[in-house]
């Protein structure tokens, strides 16, 4: 049983790789004829279809914000490919007598924890009150998974679906 569970999560972990890496090049997901690794092996100058972009700063959930009842997955599927230095902002109305419910934001270490929403090894990034006015800002800056969630309630924000993670890439145009 034990070897069953490592090869599965080998596997889990091998698909979200291959996924973040393809999603990271555009000329990836065309397939091999596409592909175009930009070596110049001659004294003819690079011809780069775009300048490189700078860092980009992006609201979490667009303009519905962090909030309960979202489908975060989709949505970081849907505006991925993250890159380094990008800046995720996580905007949420701090507790109050009308928002019982507020939110946080956590950041997992593996992705078995993410995906029991097992909180005792999650490191709190933000508390309750850090997303109001401009946000919370936690800038991508290393080659590694992120996974985020909200740890309120216990997790159970975390297992009904407010969390996502994102694998921020190198610029390759």
């Amino acid at each position: 049983m034990a070897f069953i569970c490592t090869q599965s999560l080998l596997s889990i972990t091998i698909f979200v790789t291959l996924f973040a890496f393809g999603s990271g090049n555009p000329n990836f997901q065309k397939g091999p004829q596409n592909w175009k690794f930009e070596f110049n092996y001659t004294n003819e100058p690079s011809r780069h279809p775009k300048p490189v972009q700078g860092s980009r700063r992006i609201i979490v959930g667009g303009s519905d914000n962090w909030h309960f009842g979202f489908n975060y997955t989709e949505w970081a599927r849907t505006n991925a490919p993250f890159f380094f230095n990008d800046t995720l902002v996580f905007k949420f109305d701090p507790p109050s007598d009308t928002n019982i419910h507020p939110h946080s934001v956590y950041l997992f270490p593996s992705l078995w924890s993410f995906l029991r929403c097992d909180l005792r090894w999650a490191k709190r990034v933000a508390n309750t009150s850090q997303g109001g006015g401009e946000g919370f800002e936690f800038v991508l800056n290393k080659w590694k998974p992120y996974y985020f969630a909200c740890g309120e309630s216990n997790g159970f924000h975390c297992q009904s679906g407010m969390k996502f993670f994102v694998m921020p890439t190198f610029r390759w145009y």
